[in-house]
């Protein structure tokens, strides 16, 4: 096995709670809609969402549509949904910036919009070297392109890199683009199979 000299980490539901749930009750509240519904047309849009190839003005008239309710009156409701939903889990940052002194290189990768991409930047996160969004990228989990372009940003081999995400189907598309994968359960479990890998965390 090579030595590691990268670790990704996925952004919702690793380094953070997963925004998704209350950023749909944010969103179903402000446009007096059904949660369920409002999923279902969440769901449906999502990958072009996700990739830029819908700009938020164009979602929401779309998921309006499908929703049968007048469109927002915010100019980001995704942007306020998420930042209402957002929790960081502190110990994750901090897990990633103590990697990143001990001289690992760190990075996020993400299947995300638009507006929350600019949510992360407003953070001004010091803890990655590198960051990738699909919205940014035109390309999403689990397709290879987004593996390849995140350890080409960080100018890693894939077998030099750890990837880990809550998400089994993105764990597994990690694995099958090369690189060293990890489904996260918690930050203690992610610890110790980064010793196992050889990884040093603090």
């Amino acid at each position: 096995m090579e030595k590691i000299a990268g670790v990704i980490f996925d952004w919702g539901g690793v380094l953070i709670d997963d925004p998704a749930p209350g950023r749909l009750r944010y969103c179903a509240e402000a446009l007096g809609a059904g949660e369920d519904e409002l999923a279902a047309a969440f769901e449906a849009l999502a990958p072009l969402f996700q990739t830029g190839g819908i700009s938020e003005d164009g979602f929401w008239e779309a998921v309006c549509g499908r929703a049968g309710v007048s469109l927002p009156i915010s100019r980001s409701l995704w942007g306020d949904g998420f930042a209402a939903a957002y929790a960081e889990r502190a110990d994750m940052f901090s897990l990633a910036g103590r990697l990143r002194a001990g001289g690992i290189k760190t990075g996020v990768l993400s299947n995300t919009e638009m507006p929350a991409m600019e949510h992360f930047q407003r953070m001004n996160y010091d803890m990655f070297d590198v960051v990738v969004f699909s919205c940014a990228e035109g390309a999403r989990k689990p397709e290879r392109r987004i593996y390849e372009i995140a350890v080409e940003r960080l100018k890693v081999r894939p077998a030099q890199a750890v990837f880990m995400d809550d998400d089994r189907q993105y764990v597994e598309a990690a694995k099958k683009s090369g690189l060293n994968a990890i489904l996260f359960e918690g930050i203690e479990q992610v610890k110790s199979e980064l010793t196992l890998l050889g990884v040093g965390w603090g």
